[in-house]
């Protein structure tokens, strides 16, 4: 969206939102010094770790890593798309949108068409099953009641090869509009027709409940492929999207575990018979987008798979997609059902009842891995150990720093016999012997340090005026600080939070969010003092720099082998160096 709003009027909206009283109106805070704390409500956990800084302008969690200002606060709490999350500020700070670039306006007008279409074709499809007794008759077989049925908005989709073209499509702009959201197929010879035939459809819903995509279940076996999926569309990204979220979200205020299925039919028989946590995939392995998608809506994920080799294949790829995003206080298992047995099958036989004993059984994420590890392995030699722990370590590497990443590298030290770097076991409280002064904490690199205090205090580039001489230092960090100074140059006023936000998606923002959310001690004047020594520093170093460039010139090709502008320059900069 970028252009559309300018970043001016975006600074302003942000500056005159109370970032406190607008998620303290969605998630209880308590006064913690200067800023506000409160249990995460992106992701399941018993002890707060989620703060929100009214100086910085943003929040941030120390468990899961969510982290924002009020826009992004919306837009994944009330799950608003940016434009509405703007209008929604904009409202409470009594300011009037701009609108700029009319061409995403137009793109903004064609996104809510489509929206309009699949809406439409939703409602479509649940008429049709009104009309259908043997779609009805399909469905009352697998004992899906009404209530199910409408809360999933199940539909049918009749027989014949443009009911829904004939119904929707009544003009051209409009038949583009169902190719475009996947409602329509186009043949070799350019026929269009209904791509849903004679199948009961299971609308997508995305995090607003907007349908945005559709699955169709044949109701005979040898009618067809099983299930069919919309395609990809400007509204659908399968790798991005969950069947059920929808539903779970709304049946549930806080959610403490989600369960992973594989096919809609699945989610909706669990529902049937209670248990109403049940999410699917849409026709794709798990993603790292569905993983964090996951854990942002429950501290615990349950992966529930067929017992057979395609199954413990799928929950292999799951556990990839899991791995690089298992931070402290989430937890995945895995479920291996029997086999010939599906969700569906086994609540059926079961109950709810026995389906939870099931999940209360599933295999730890830990468990799994060093079992599949060592399938094929015999750990009795230390051959078998060693190619162990060369399978384990690439694995465990990518497992975000803290407890469970220590624990799993341990586990494997205890398997194969191999030294691992541990935290040495902390003594109890009453036995700890009195510390010594502890030893002073190594100092930031002057890049670093000029970075986050920038961060803090953004106005500070307002003391600087540019060209900055230090912009030509061959530091990692240089550029990024340059970029930060114009940045905040340009916008003045602009927050942390705000400053944040520019570089959402960017390598830069992991490590600038890290830098944010530490305190820097000092009062204002002593930032301010500190700022302008670490420019001058680099300053300095930036002279050192071409003075040393100059000197391996004159190494290389002798004193007279350099013009006179060179002798020249050297001889003020080390006059320079010298005050």
């Amino acid at each position: 969206m970028a252009g559309r709003i300018p970043d001016a009027f975006l600074d302003e909206l942000l500056a005159r939102t109370d970032i406190v009283e607008l998620i303290a109106a969605r998630v209880p805070l308590k006064r913690a010094g200067r800023e506000y704390t409160a249990c995460c409500p992106f992701h399941n956990e018993r002890s707060p770790s989620f703060t929100v800084s009214p100086t910085k302008q943003f929040y941030h969690c120390f468990g899961c890593g969510a982290h924002g200002t009020a826009l992004r606060f919306l837009m994944e709490y009330d799950r608003l798309e940016f434009l509405d999350a703007v209008d929604e500020l904009a409202k409470r700070a009594g300011l009037e949108v701009p609108r700029e670039a009319r061409a995403q306006d137009r793109d903004r007008g064609e996104f809510d068409a489509m929206l309009g279409t699949t809406a439409a074709a939703a409602a479509f499809f649940q008429h049709q099953l009104a009309l259908s007794d043997r779609a009805r008759r399909y469905l009352d077989r697998r004992g899906v009641d009404a209530e199910v049925r409408a809360r999933y908005a199940i539909g049918y989709a009749p027989e014949g090869w443009d009911a829904l073209r004939e119904a929707l499509g009544g003009d051209p702009q409009r038949l583009q509009l169902l190719e475009r959201v996947g409602l329509l197929s186009r043949n070799d010879k350019g026929r269009v027709y209904d791509k849903f035939r004679d199948r009961v459809i299971f609308p997508i819903h995305d995090r607003r409940g907007r349908p945005i995509a559709f699955g169709g279940r044949v109701l005979e076996k040898d009618d067809g492929p099983k299930y069919l999926n919309s395609p990809e569309t400007p509204l659908f990204h399968k790798g991005r999207e969950l069947y059920g979220l929808w539903q779970v979200r709304q049946a549930h205020a806080k959610i403490a575990q989600l369960v992973v299925v594989e096919g809609y039919m699945d989610v909706v028989a669990l529902a049937q018979y209670g248990v109403t946590t049940a999410v699917a995939t849409l026709g794709t392995a798990t993603t790292g987008d569905h993983a964090e998608l996951l854990f942002r809506n429950a501290g615990d994920v349950v992966f529930c798979f067929d017992g057979d080799r395609a199954g413990r294949g799928a929950a292999w790829k799951a556990l990839e997609a899991v791995l690089p995003r298992m931070r402290d206080g989430r937890q995945a298992f895995f479920l291996f059902l029997p086999d010939g047995e599906d969700p569906d099958s086994i609540v059926r036989k079961e109950g709810a009842g026995g389906f939870e004993q099931r999940l209360k059984a599933a295999t730890p994420l830990s468990e799994f891995l060093f079992a599949e590890l060592s399938r094929e392995i015999n750990l009795g030699t230390l051959d078998g150990k060693a190619r162990l722990a060369e399978r384990a370590r690439p694995l465990l590497a990518q497992i975000p720093d803290g407890a469970f990443g220590d624990l799993m590298k341990q586990r494997l030290g205890e398997i194969t016999g191999l030294a691992v770097a541990a935290p040495a076991p902390q003594q109890p409280a009453a036995a700890a012997p009195r510390r010594a002064p502890a030893a002073p904490a190594p100092r930031r690199s002057l890049v670093r340090s000029a970075i986050a205090l920038l961060l803090h205090r953004p106005a500070l580039a307002g003391e600087v005026e540019p060209p900055y001489p230090f912009a030509g230092l061959r530091q990692p960090g240089v550029p990024l600080l340059v970029e930060l100074l114009h940045l905040a140059r340009e916008r003045p006023g602009i927050s942390t939070g705000a400053l944040l936000e520019h570089f959402q998606g960017r390598p830069e923002e992991a490590p600038l969010q890290k830098l944010a959310v530490q305190e820097l001690p000092g009062d204002e004047k002593l930032l301010r003092l500190e700022f302008a020594d670490a420019l001058a520093q680099l300053d300095r170093q930036t002279v050192q720099q071409r003075i040393d460039e100059l000197h391996a010139r004159v190494r290389e090709v002798g004193l007279s082998g350099i013009d006179e502008d060179e002798k020249r320059e050297l001889r003020e900069l080390q006059r320079h160096r010298g005050r």
